[in-house]
This record gives structure tokens, C-alpha cells and sequence, in this order.
């Protein structure tokens, strides 16, 4: 059902951290991260057909994420998260994200969802499953699966906690040091809760680890095409570092205007 850690605000150098796990069925192909146009510009795995994506970090340096989250009822006709994760990305900041993510998500069309939305000023996680609201981003590590965030009932969430914070977090480059072996542990003992998820016909086919800093030169971008305990991470940094270097030209063009 996906999980994502986000550490924000904790380490001075590289206010926001992610590690993601996308789970999916395991037929499923996504393309590998790649800059897409528009205004404002993406870095992200979308899907050809949608247009949709699970993940993505636009050029103002604000993530956008969508993990599936459980509905005791379907709607019928079912508008995809991944495509609405894909349309906060043009927001210009992470507070408006939010602020669209609920109006749009008012109708109960979509899948059931919780979206991380997060930049620098503001970090957010709106829940979309039978109710629908919003929770601020405290500072730190939170982890978000398919409940609420934080949520002590899912066994997953606390496995990655503890593995988390056995070690203290505090940089950029340990950190994803870190993520990169707790988000590829496979299963283990049959029954005990794992990160990576290989069950029939579905689990982690793709993991994100991403470190914002607060110049574009120190951000990181590394992706796994594939389950990571199997398939490596992937460093598709040079591409973060273009769109945000981007994003801040064109502010200071608009600010002489």
C-alpha cells in the first residue's frame, strides 16, 4: 500500500528528506524519472497513458506524493490519485497544493488517498478515505502508509520507525544512507511485517530517496526502477538540480519585472 518517510525540518542543511516505496501491481511499468514541461516544470515517473504520477518535485522545490489509502466503500467511476498528484505539482507552493487538493477532493470522486505535500514553508498530509482532512507536517520524522499519519496500528510504519531512528539522522547523506537499506528490507520470517512487499500479483515495484536542500546544488534525487532490495538506486540528481536552478531564475525575472 506504498509508504513514505519524510524527515522536515530536522536537519538545517536539508530541510525536507523522503524516502517512498511505491506499491503497485507487480505487471505494472513505470518509466523512469525525467523532466516534464510545463509551467512550472517536474521531475517525476509518469505514466504515459495518465499523465499521472505517484511522486514528483516541480521547480519550486515542492513534492508531491500519492499513496493509496483505503475506502470501506468505492466510488463508482473512480478519478485516479495519481493523476490529481500530478495537477498539485503546477501549484505554486505546497500550502496552495493543499488548499487545491481539498477542493477538488470535496466530491469523493477519487480513489481513496493520502498525499504528502511539502516545500520549505509549509509541509502537509491530506487524508482521503471515508473522511476527508488535513494534517500540518511536524517537525522531524513522520511516515505515512495507508491510514493516517503516523499511524501506531500499522506494523509497517512502526518496522520503519525503529529502523529509522537507530541511527541519529543528521545529514543529508546519512540519511539516505540509512533509507537506501531500510526501505529495500525484503520479507524475512513469513507473517512479520516488511518494507519492501512481495505479495501475489502485487508490491514495491519502485523507491524514490530525495534530499532538498536549500541550494539546488545539494539536492539528490535517487530513484530504484524496480523493488530496491532487488534492483539498485539510480541517481537522477543533475535533473532535480536543473528544474530547481530553473525555478529560481525565473523568480528573480519575475521580481525585477
Amino acid at each position: 500500500m506504498s509508504l513514505l518517510a519524510v524527515v522536515y525540518h530536522l536537519v538545517p542543511e536539508s530541510p525536507i528528506l523522503i524516502a517512498c516505496n511505491h506499491d503497485d501491481m507487480t505487471d505494472a511499468v513505470w518509466p523512469i524519472p525525467a523532466i516534464h514541461s510545463g509551467k512550472p516544470r517536474v521531475l517525476a515517473s509518469v505514466d504515459p497513458a495518465t499523465g499521472g504520477t505517484f511522486l514528483g518535485v516541480n521547480q519550486n522545490g515542492m513534492m508531491v506524493a500519492a499513496l493509496p489509502r483505503r475506502k470501506s466503500q468505492s466510488t463508482v467511476g473512480t478519478d485516479s490519485r495519481n493523476v490529481l498528484a500530478r495537477q498539485l505539482l503546477r501549484s505554486p507552493s505546497a500550502r496552495s497544493a493543499m488548499e487545491a487538493a481539498m477542493s477538488e477532493l470535496n466530491d469523493d470522486q477519487y480513489e481513496g488517498a493520502n498525499f504528502v505535500i511539502v516545500d520549505a514553508d509549509s509541509g502537509w498530509v491530506v487524508h482521503a478515505g471515508d473522511h476527508l482532512d488535513y494534517v500540518a507536517l511536524e517537525h522531524g520524522l513522520s511516515l505515512v502508509g495507508h491510514n493516517d499519519v503516523n499511524d501506531e496500528s500499522d506494523d509497517r510504519l512502526r518496522m520503519a520507525n525503529r529502523l529509522l531512528t537507530l541511527q541519529n539522522l543528521d545529514s543529508p547523506i546519512k540519511f539516505l544512507a540509512v533509507a537506501s537499506k531500510v526501505f529495500a528490507r525484503g520479507p524475512s520470517v513469513p507473517g512479520r511485517p516488511s518494507i519492501v512487499i512481495k505479495d501475489e500479483g502485487y508490491g514495491t515495484v519502485c523507491s524514490t530517496l530525495i534530499a532538498l536542500g536549500k541550494k539546488p546544488r545539494d539536492a539528490i534525487y535517487q530513484h530504484s526502477s524496480g523493488s530496491p532490495d532487488a534492483a539498485r538506486y539510480e541517481d537522477y540528481s543533475p535533473m532535480l538540480r536543473d528544474i530547481l536552478s530553473r525555478g529560481i531564475r525565473e523568480a528573480r525575472m519575475r521580481s525585477k519585472v
